[in-house]
């Protein structure tokens, strides 16, 4: 591959993970600028799943520049994975774009699986090889090698010697340095991470409480809903009761209206023997 075609990739690389970083803050600038302060109105905000994605992108950002940053400060390599960052965008286009996103294990598939095989490959197949290449283990390679060369030699030679040593020793220290730095500086990035953990559970504490909630009002419900069937059932029997009164009433109120007309044809009927007799007796 050309020099100098590799150095401006390496560069681009880089500087492609350190804009998406700014890019990530940005957005979560913005995001929680909109969001209430409280904790339990935040659940309920039209940007909570915003904010969910954006905190889960700040945890994958932590751990890959704990993973690769290390060792492209220490310019043995490049960031490598540049297809995270294209998927990183990706995510970031998308939280920006849509109102109402996906939920934050759907949205971070991709990344999460990505990520994580960079990462690992990064630590099996090519950490060794930068780890030879890092140059406190040449010096303390020379060191140990020269060690005995001190004890062997005395007089004014065994100071020389020494002091070539502590020349020799002189860069490491800067190593050490740089390395205390990084050390801080991953101590840093794991305190955010376990502050984050932290208060990722108290979001599944509080969802926890409001499953059990929406339990105990459902419960409630049903049993309203039960007493509600109830009743409805109590007023159908009494409206049937009433219905078939009713029925009975009209009915006895149809028989005795037939029952005078029936007298009258009776009487009609005792009568007519009588003027039947009268007639006779006239004549």
């Amino acid at each position: 591959v050309c020099k100098r075609m590799d150095l401006v990739c390496q560069r681009m690389l880089n500087q492609g993970f350190l804009k998406v970083e700014r890019y990530h803050n940005l957005c979560q600038k913005q995001v929680k600028a909109q969001l209430p302060r409280r904790e339990s109105e935040r659940r309920n905000h039209s940007l909570a799943r915003h904010a969910d994605i954006l905190a889960a992108v700040e945890t994958r950002l932590s751990l890959l520049n704990m993973t690769f940053m290390k060792y492209v400060d220490s310019n043995l390599c490049c960031f490598i994975p540049g297809k995270v960052i294209d998927e990183i965008y990706r995510v970031l286009r998308y939280v920006n774009s849509t109102r109402a996103p996906q939920r934050a294990h759907e949205v971070l598939q991709e990344l999460r699986d990505i990520s994580s095989m960079a990462m690992e490959y990064f630590d099996e197949k090519i950490v060794p090889i930068l780890k030879r290449k890092m140059p406190g283990s040449d010096v303390s390679g020379r060191l140990i090698g020269t060690a005995p060369a001190v004890s062997e030699v005395p007089g004014p030679s065994a100071a020389l010697t020494t002091m070539q040593l502590f020349s020799k020793q002189s860069p490491s220290r800067q190593e050490v340095t740089k390395l205390q730095q990084q050390v801080k500086a991953n101590g840093t990035g794991l305190t955010a991470l376990k502050r984050e953990i932290s208060e990722l559970r108290l979001k599944v504490q509080e969802q926890q409480k409001q499953l059990q909630d929406q339990d105990q009002k459902l419960l409630e419900q049903t049993q309203i809903i039960g007493e509600q069937n109830a009743r409805l059932a109590e007023l159908e029997r009494k409206l049937r009761e009433v219905m078939e009164s009713t029925v009975g009433n009209s009915s006895g109120s149809g028989s005795n209206e037939q029952s005078p007309r029936k007298r009258r044809k009776a009487v009609d009927s005792t009568d007519c023997p009588r003027k039947s007799k009268r007639l006779r007796n006239r004549k």
